[in-house]
């Protein structure tokens, strides 16, 4: 799974590496986000607009904002067939921007963060779902809440010491099919989830206090000494 990741790259940074048309939000750092909390990605709607969804899928029929905090990750192996997801999967991808992500390994209460980046530590895509949800209760039914998860799939080799999972890091040639509401078959869908992934990443040790989601600092993404 992926359940914290980091976001830092410029805006000038994000627009020479990826398909962005315009921009409807700013560029703020982060090394620590969380479920729930904003994200930037790049939807397909009136082209191609680099945005902020909240992290944690809430589904257009969902009756309140409860399960926000526990649509983080999508199996790319069920996705299509799943109620939350099965929509937004047709019609509604999404590229999230990352520089990195965080995995733990070992025993529960002695785990070791690890930090996951592309070995140019260039900044790269998960391949990601948004959806909107509205209230019922919100006048002229204007969205209030808009939100997106992330696709996991088997580990890499590169991965595997680590952990059985990773979310899905899609290859810059699968962006604007990913984002293209007009394909919608699963079959073609499933190429780019098989063949169009990056497989190749650099892992190493960082401190534990990425533990903490309050602990938002450049330090936490630098690799252990002697590691």
């Amino acid at each position: 799974m992926c359940g914290r990741f980091v976001q830092f790259s410029s805006l000038r940074t994000l627009e020479n590496y990826f398909p962005i048309d315009s921009i409807a939000g700013d560029v703020m750092a982060s090394y620590n986000v969380a479920p729930t909390q904003e994200v930037l990605a790049i939807i397909h709607q009136n082209g191609r607009r680099l945005e902020k969804l909240r992290w944690g899928l809430v589904p257009s029929w969902a009756k309140d904002l409860s399960g926000a905090s526990r649509l983080i990750n999508a199996r790319a192996e069920t996705v299509a067939q799943k109620p939350s997801f099965r929509a937004a999967f047709k019609r509604r991808r999404c590229l999230i921007m990352a520089d990195g992500f965080y995995e733990w390994q070992g025993e529960k209460g002695r785990k070791q963060p690890y930090f996951i980046a592309m070995p140019s530590n260039r900044p790269f895509a998960f391949g990601g779902l948004w959806e909107t949800w509205i209230s019922k209760e919100t006048p002229d039914d204007e969205p209030v809440y808009r939100s997106c998860t992330i696709l996991t799939t088997a580990a890499s080799e590169s991965m595997q010491d680590i952990h059985h999972r990773m979310p899905v890091i899609l290859q810059p040639e699968a962006y604007d099919d990913w984002l293209d509401p007009e394909i919608q078959e699963a079959d073609r869908l499933a190429v780019i989830l098989q063949n169009h992934l990056v497989r190749k990443m650099q892992c190493y040790p960082v401190s534990k206090l990425v533990n903490r989601v309050q602990n938002n600092y450049a330090e936490n993404i630098k690799p252990l000494s002697g590691s």
